[in-house]
């Protein structure tokens, strides 16, 4: 490419980026792992982002999703759904995908196994 067009190219790559509409939901397509939960002794412990956790709470733990995504977690073996806020790092077993707290998991029909084939996809 000739000096011009890669200059008129990046010129037009940094003017446009800014104009993008793309959201979060559309940067990370749904996943498919396997979902676990917090077992009752993390009660009450500071999670990643600071927030102390419960499992009460309608939360999760991800890898990389920002802290307060909010995802929607659908049990792909019995098709029961749940919405979640990512509030922690984890897990960190190879093939899980998000941990989740005992009430999301009680939710999706999960916690007799302790774990469960899920998609999980950005909402917000």
């Amino acid at each position: 490419m000739s000096p011009p067009l890669a200059a008129l190219a990046l010129l037009s790559a940094l003017f446009c980026a800014p104009f993008s509409f793309a959201s979060q939901a559309d940067a990370v397509g749904p996943e498919q792992g396997r979902a676990t939960y917090y077992g009752n002794h993390f009660d009450g412990a500071l999670t990643a982002s600071g927030e102390p956790f419960s499992n009460q709470a309608m939360t999760a733990a991800h890898r990389s999703l920002p802290f307060g995504t909010k995802v929607q977690v659908t049990n792909l073996d019995n098709g029961k759904q749940t919405i979640v806020k990512i509030n922690d790092r984890g897990p960190f077993v190879s093939q899980r995908i998000i941990d989740l707290s005992q009430s999301a998991a009680e939710r999706l029909d999960m916690v007799e196994r302790g774990v469960a084939r899920v998609r999980v996809s950005v909402i917000d």
